[in-house]
């Protein structure tokens, strides 16, 4: 079994930051991708932004140059540096890892934009 633990969510400005942590433990083997979902009120769960195991990025159109992605092998860990947050970037966000074993989520942690 996997678990996966974020922080990092909160309510901030428009133009404001935010860096949203996970950081996954249990049965972790092998090479494995991870990334950031998001889902608003009444909106599809959307991919942000995902990286594999050999740092193959990539961003969905509406975050990139404001959003970054990382993670530590090391410490089964992914973040998301989120600059110039947007209200339209207000959503659930949700960590994610692909292993072979199976699809994993956290619990989502809520970003809010508001003036």
């Amino acid at each position: 079994q996997v678990q996966l633990v974020e922080s990092g969510g909160g309510s901030v400005q428009p133009g404001g930051s935010l860096r949203l942590s996970c950081a996954a433990s249990g049965s972790i083997f092998g090479t494995y991708a991870m990334g950031w979902y998001r889902q608003a009120p009444g909106k599809q769960r959307e991919l942000v932004a995902g990286i594999t195991s050999d740092d193959n990025i990539k961003y969905v159109d509406s975050v990139k140059g404001r959003f970054t992605i990382s993670r530590d092998n090391a410490k089964h860990s992914v973040y998301l540096q989120m600059n110039s947050l947007k209200l339209e970037d207000t959503a659930v966000y949700y960590c994610n890892v692909l292993l072979k074993s199976g699809n994993y989520w956290g619990q989502g942690t809520q970003v809010t934009v508001s003036s």
